[in-house]
């Protein structure tokens, strides 16, 4: 079978015609997904550590919720229910954009909250002592080290957000799946297609892999 394998169909008329429009969905949906989810997670985390059960319950009930749920299901339940509820349709690339932003929300939130929990609680006191409000405390202090000491963790969520990017192919979205599904379908050569979206998927999630241990250990030798 392998012998059977035919990759000259693959080149620049394929990646201009067929690729390129699916990677570069795929690394914005990546992008708007992390920025959007660190912004909406470290309110959740802010409302889970803010004693007032109020505010935490619903921030709790919400990132657990999400966390129990397989991502292909949230993704096909907003794809359906929100033109349902609206009464319009919006696109696949918007629901996936929306899907995304409140998904990684619920995962970004528990990393927010460990690393605002892992600064020493004398630096907490020490801005209070010296007149500190809470959101200043939070805004000037906690959260910058907070943010220094989880972006490798913040990075490898993001690489698996990339990955994850895959799914949007469940409501037809066109990503960079899509793009080699497509050019397979074109040329009749879909096996080779999906080889070479999975060797696409491996290189770029191990070059950043590789640059998240060596930002890893920068920020080690920081500490």
């Amino acid at each position: 079978m392998l012998t059977n394998l035919d990759f000259s169909f693959y080149n620049w008329d394929v990646i201009t015609g067929f690729l390129a429009k699916g990677l570069y969905f795929s690394l914005f949906l990546t992008v708007v997904a992390t920025l959007g989810g660190i912004l909406f997670g470290t309110l959740l985390a802010l409302m889970r550590l803010s004693g007032k059960k109020w505010l935490d319950a619903p921030a709790a009930i919400y990132v657990n919720g999400m966390r129990s749920i397989p991502l292909v299901m949230v993704i096909l339940w907003f794809f359906l229910l929100v033109p349902f509820i609206i009464g319009r349709p919006i696109g696949a690339e918007i629901s996936a954009i929306i899907t995304f932003v409140a998904f990684e929300a619920a995962y970004f939130s528990e990393i927010m909250r460990a690393g605002i929990q892992s600064i020493p609680r004398g630096q907490v006191y020490a801005a209070q002592a010296v007149g500190m409000t809470y959101k200043q405390n939070m805004t000037l202090v906690i959260l910058p080290q907070a943010f220094r000491n989880m972006l490798p963790v913040l990075l490898t969520q993001t690489i698996i957000l990339f990955q994850d990017t895959s799914l949007v192919y469940a409501i037809g979205a066109y990503d960079l799946l899509k793009g080699f599904e497509t050019a397979g379908k074109n040329f009749g050569r879909p096996i080779e297609s999906y080889l070479l979206a999975a060797v696409l998927y491996f290189v770029i999630c191990y070059a950043l892999s590789y640059l998240v241990k060596r930002l890893h250990k920068k920020i080690a030798i920081i500490r």
